[in-house]
């Protein structure tokens, strides 16, 4: 459902962003601001803010930063419908309803989860009755005793063919629901519509806030056509969009475990049973898209747990062509592989809990698994043989739609390649030491004299000299321009919160700004509060950058119109800026990694721009005016 924009403003002035979060978390009101620990991160000291004023709470521990949405989003791993859902019902504000269409449509899904959680509790008391002793056998087997039965709302198909119907029909609910939610199965040449689960173990099959959508029966004969059997699609169920187990599995996420997807039921019980209690499936089906998404919203880096046989590699396989296109900075898979021939239920119940943590401790990146597939079947026994895996890899490589994850899978494979075809190449040291040891031997020193131009460039880098070497000029500035005109904080707050920081110092100033603006320090108390000494040397340091002449209007007595077209021209430049310093230390590590032309021109490149940068000005008719300068200024 789409929610109008005025609906959100109204659950956002009804529910203080300290009252949402003080559900989760203690708060101390600190002048204008509520204080309190992270609830990201473990920590002693508060460095969580809430400020009901402006609607947002920042955690300077995680740097993450949002609304009364983005909160139930971040700690509970809701999607922002859910969120909206959850906070209008606090709210006391009934979800709007677009169009007399909508409200029907909804209310009849409301009818389907009566009758679904219907079924489940039949299903249930079926498998304790005495219909249901062989069922609770297999599960004995299956070491799956009373407490688990429980726990997953297990149950099971009578094999009578009308045994569900009837016994929900008693219950008031019509034959044309039973057939809409997928428990009976009718059609033109049915001339009386009959259970579609019978004589099946049952597991019921919940959407993401924990309502059941469908069930998943396992036969207990061996002759029987299938022995998974899913709902079918329905009003309320789409296979490919849900996970099994997904509800319970998020929130243990939010608790710290780690996300898994298994391939079976069977296997995601035994897996929670064992302690991995973020343990999810697919419904039947390979991976899709939708179910990718899902675990990436429960973790940046799921791990994929498959049975140790061909099948189980070629499910591996596929799931890497599926993420290939949507991997993102920080956003990934792991692969872990079961020994031959078992699956994790057999693992957990021969071995226990702790040969499935061993498996798990060996998990594999995605890139490592990527170039397994690839280079497992290879043949290199030929200059065109080999020059058809160095192809295949860029191919598949470029696969990745984000350019600079691409890039580094790129610079990952083509690595792995020339070590393979250039094993000798492995006897030299690795890393920025490479490019001035050529002919570098075990024993023997590097030569004596300058190393050439490669080492040379890379010793005057930012990636060799540390982040503490300097503070950047453009740091400076800004918060130099800060400390002078505090009112930007009024509406830069956010800005500031967010803006990257490559030196520590500089990081440690701005969060001393922010704690000071949400603690309501006047423009005095700030001042004092910089001359600490423990403080003072570094505001010394970001003054000592500013030139009057060029900076103007950064100091104290430049009005505030001039103030703030500066100060959004310098923000700017500044992500520009960082932007491509993160492109240059990507060149300086290749230049080290591989001293070739393309990487010295690719640091020229990078460098040239940066240098393009320094010099950007923007021309603002009346800048400078309000400040009694030239009517017309570079900002």
């Amino acid at each position: 459902m789409r929610f109008p924009p005025a609906f959100l403003d109204e659950i956002r002035a009804r529910l203080p962003v300290s009252e949402v979060v003080g559900r989760r978390v203690k708060l101390k009101k600190q002048g204008r601001e509520f204080a309190g620990l992270s609830p990201f991160n473990a920590e002693k000291t508060p460095s969580f803010f809430v400020n009901d004023q402006k609607g947002f709470y920042h955690c300077f521990s995680s740097g993450k930063h949002g609304d009364v949405f983005d909160f139930l989003m971040e700690t509970e791993g809701a999607s922002f419908g859910e969120a909206v859902e959850r906070l209008a019902a606090m709210a006391g504000l009934p979800l709007p309803q677009e169009t007399p269409e909508a409200a029907a449509k909804e209310q009849r899904r409301r009818t389907l989860f009566e009758v679904m959680a219907l079924a489940a509790k039949h299903f249930e008391d079926t498998l304790q009755s005495r219909l249901g002793a062989r069922a609770r056998g297999y599960l004995a087997d299956r070491e799956l005793g009373a407490a688990t039965q429980k726990r997953f709302g297990l149950g099971y198909a009578a094999g009578e063919r009308f045994h569900l119907k009837e016994a929900l029909g008693k219950q008031g609910v019509s034959v044309e629901d039973m057939v809409e939610a997928g428990l009976l199965i009718a059609g033109e040449d049915i001339p009386v519509p009959f259970d579609r689960f019978r004589d099946r173990v049952m597991f019921p099959i919940t959407d993401m806030k924990g309502r059941i959508v469908a069930f998943g029966g396992r036969a207990l004969e061996k002759d029987v056509p299938a022995k998974y059997l899913n709902s079918p699609e329905t009003t309320l169920f789409h296979k490919g969009s849900l996970l099994y187990n997904g509800f319970s599995a998020r929130a243990a996420a939010q608790k710290g475990a780690r996300v898994i997807a298994v391939e079976g039921y069977v296997d995601v019980i035994a897996m929670s049973e064992a302690g991995f209690g973020a343990t999810v499936a697919p419904l039947g089906t390979a991976l899709t898209e939708e179910q990718l998404q899902l675990l990436w919203r429960m973790s940046d880096e799921p791990l994929l747990l498959f049975d140790g046989d061909k099948a189980g590699r070629r499910a591996a396989h596929r799931a890497i062509d599926l993420a290939l296109p949507h991997l993102k900075a920080g956003r990934s898979l792991a692969f872990a592989a079961l020994p031959e021939g078992q699956d994790p239920d057999d693992l957990i119940r021969r071995s226990g809990p702790d040969a499935m943590a061993e498996v798990l401790t060996q998990a594999r990146p995605l890139a490592a698994e990527l170039w397994a597939r690839e280079s497992e079947a290879a043949s290199l026994d030929t200059p065109e043989r080999r020059a058809a895996l160095e192809g295949r890899l860029t191919e598949v490589a470029n696969l990745i739609a984000d350019e600079t994850v691409r890039k580094h899978y790129r610079q990952d494979l083509l690595g792995r390649f020339n070590a393979l075809v250039n094993p000798q190449d492995r006897t030299r040291p690795q890393g920025r030491r490479q490019g001035w040891t050529e002919g570098w031997q075990p024993g023997r020193r590097a030569p004596a004299g300058p190393p050439p131009l490669a080492a040379r460039e890379i010793a005057k880098s930012a990636l060799a000299r540390g982040p503490m070497a300097a503070l950047p000029r453009n740091e400076a500035l800004l918060l130099f321009c800060l400390i002078n005109h505090p009112f930007l904080l009024d509406e830069a707050c956010e800005e500031l919160a967010s803006l990257p920081l490559a030196n520590p110092e500089a990081d440690r100033l701005r969060r001393l700004l922010l704690e000071a603006h949400m603690e309501g320090l006047d423009p005095q108390a700030l001042s004092d509060r910089l001359g600490q000494a423990d403080v003072d040397a570094l505001t010394r340091r970001v003054k000592a950058l500013a030139n009057p002449r060029h900076d103007w209007p950064s100091y104290p007595d430049t009005a505030p119109a001039d103030v703030k077209l500066w100060w959004h021209q310098r923000v700017a430049l500044h992500r520009k800026a960082h932007t491509l310093s993160r492109e240059l230390k990507e060149a300086e590590r290749s230049l080290g990694d591989d001293p070739s032309e393309a990487n010295f021109a690719w640091l020229r490149d990078v460098r040239e721009r940066l240098s393009a940068l320094d010099g950007t000005e923007a021309l603002v008719e009346g800048f400078g005016a309000s400040s009694g300068r030239a009517s017309a200024r570079s900002v």
